[in-house]
This record gives structure tokens, C-alpha cells and sequence, in this order.
């Protein structure tokens, strides 16, 4: 007999305990609670008919300004995920004293605390979730009525409260976290699994090599005009200027992979066709939101005929 021959307890595993761990792989979503249900809320049309109103109800709000302040642009991600810790907070704090002698007024305070941070903690939601793929939109929109229907059962509970019906304000307060604590399992869900927030173009950089790469003929990307290349797994934003500079950034938009060479470029930026935000050719940096991240920028140079880039970051300490 061969020395290598499997023993009878490798015959065991590769027999048993293999196919079943395979069978359960193979079963997937099917065999995890809530990934399933969570998945299907994208793919519900039926939620369309309050989306789209919805939708352009928010992205025609007077913000100004303040838009790219509630985005987070200043910050440098979501601002979002930073104000939903206070109410949160606040409520579930109220819970916990709910449950203690003597800390009725203690949780009025907190209840009251929670409701006031809902506010800007809402319109950060509303303004970033205008902005969102279809099935996100879906799945934002049960995200947020979760989130109002607990705003509401806690506003019931200090009422109630205020009216000296304690017990009754503390049933509907454990209502509101119940809720709350299901908004925020979507909530999860849709910055997770359907990635809305994190910054898209942030993988450009573990894929790009170090050193100069050559993309293309310099002549083949016109003047004056928005063009593609490909940089191995990454797209790439070609402007040739007419003074003669070349601008290279990765094409794909940092909010949601809008591809930006189809864009528009005016005044020296370029706005990505998909959902407006607008970023510096020159250095990729995002001047206007939804995008809370920069694009990144490449450094370029021709050499014997060809437009060579490379990522400063990735690059080598010699030249």
C-alpha cells in the first residue's frame, strides 16, 4: 500500500464533512434569516410610486450650500452615520433608565434629546438618499419610514408622559427603540451590502503597480475633449487641455462609479453625469457633492509618442 494513501479519517472528512460544508455554501442566502428579506426590499417596484416623488421632492429643497454640508463633503465621508449616534443614543439610554426608580425625568430629557437630533439627523439621510442607484432608493425609503414611525411613537411617549401616563409613555418609548433598532438593521444593510457611502474609488490605489505606465498614443486622445483609457482593472478620465497639459483621473466617480469621461468639463472640472458631483481635473479634488471623496489624480508625462501615468501615492522614491 502507498504511503500517501489517504487514511480512513481523511476518507471521513473528504466524504462527509467537505460535501456538507459545500452544501451549505451552496445554499447561500437561502439559509441566513434576514440577508434574504433584506436583499428583496431593492427589488420591490411597488415602492417606485413613493420613491420618485419623494425623491424630487428632496433634491428640490432649497439647501444651497448647505447641501454639501449635510452630505459630509467637508468631513470627508457621509456625515449621516456621525448624527444618528445622538438620538440613538439618547433612546436607548431612556430605555435603560425606563427600566429604574427614580429616573422618570432623567428620561424625558433624553427622550426629548433624541427627537431634536432626529431632525438634522433626518435631513443628512434625506439629501444622501436622493442621490442613490434605484434599489438603494427602495431600501432607503423602508429605512426611512422605520426611522419616522419610531420619531413618532417616541413624540406619543413624552406626550403621554407630559400627561402623567407613565406606564403608557414607556410601553410606546420600548415601541420606538423596537423600531428604531429595525430601521437601523436596513440602515446597515444599505451601507453594507448595497455600499452606499463608502468611497468608490478607494480601491484604485491597491490596484494600480508603481512606476509610469504608458496608456495610449498621445495623440489619439483629442483636445478639448473627455476621453477613456484603461490602466490594467482601472478606467481612466483622459482631458488633453489646449495649453497642452494632460489631466488623468480615475474615471469612475468616487459616490457612486458614475463614469465621469462621460461627463461634462467646464471651467477646469468635471461633473459626473449620474449625480452632479464635480471634481478638479488638476488634482481630483470634489468641489461639489454628492461625492464626499476626491477622485484620484495622476501624474502624466509623454514619452516617444505615448501618454505615460502614474498614481503619486503608488509611486517609487526615484523618478
Amino acid at each position: 500500500m502507498s504511503s500517501d494513501a489517504p487514511s480512513s479519517e481523511t476518507e471521513s472528512y473528504e466524504t462527509l464533512e467537505r460535501p456538507r460544508a459545500v452544501r451549505a455554501a451552496e445554499s447561500g442566502l437561502a439559509k441566513l434569516p434576514l440577508a434574504g428579506p433584506l436583499d428583496r426590499l431593492g427589488t420591490l417596484r411597488a415602492l417606485d410610486t413613493a420613491v420618485s416623488p419623494l425623491q424630487n421632492a428632496v433634491q428640490k429643497l432649497p439647501l444651497g450650500g448647505l447641501r454639501d454640508v449635510l452630505h459630509g463633503r467637508w468631513l470627508g465621508h457621509p456625515l449621516h452615520p456621525a448624527l444618528v449616534q445622538l438620538p440613538i443614543g439618547a433612546w436607548m439610554s431612556a430605555g435603560v433608565l425606563d427600566m429604574l426608580p427614580g429616573t422618570r425625568r432623567a428620561s424625558r430629557v433624553l427622550i426629548g434629546t433624541g427627537i431634536l437630533a432626529s431632525i438634522p439627523a433626518a435631513l443628512s439621510g434625506s439629501v444622501d438618499w436622493a442621490e442613490l442607484h434605484k434599489p438603494q432608493l427602495r431600501t432607503g425609503l423602508v429605512h426611512g419610514a422605520a426611522n419616522t414611525v419610531a420619531l413618532g411613537l417616541y413624540a406619543a411617549s413624552l406626550a403621554a408622559r407630559a400627561r402623567g401616563r407613565e406606564y403608557r409613555g414607556r410601553v410606546l418609548g420600548f415601541a420606538g427603540l423596537t423600531v428604531a433598532g429595525a430601521g437601523a438593521m436596513v440602515g446597515g444593510h444599505l451601507a453594507y451590502r448595497q455600499a452606499v457611502g463608502p468611497n468608490k474609488a478607494e480601491p484604485v490605489q491597491h490596484l494600480v503597480g508603481k512606476g509610469w505606465h504608458p496608456v495610449g498614443k498621445a495623440d489619439s486622445f483629442p483636445v478639448g475633449q473627455a476621453s477613456n483609457a484603461t490602466l490594467g482593472e482601472v478606467a481612466l478620465l483622459v482631458y488633453r487641455e489646449p495649453s497642452g497639459e494632460t489631466r488623468v483621473l480615475a474615471d469612475r466617480c468616487s459616490h457612486q462609479s458614475g463614469p465621469l469621461s462621460q461627463g461634462t468639463v467646464a471651467d477646469g472640472c468635471v461633473t459626473c453625469p449620474w449625480h452632479g458631483s464635480t471634481f478638479r481635473l488638476v488634482d481630483g479634488w470634489n468641489v461639489g457633492g454628492p461625492a464626499t471623496a476626491p477622485q484620484p489624480c495622476f501624474e502624466s508625462r509623454v514619452r516617444e509618442g505615448f501618454l505615460e501615468v502614474r498614481l503619486p501615492d503608488a509611486a517609487p522614491d526615484e523618478d
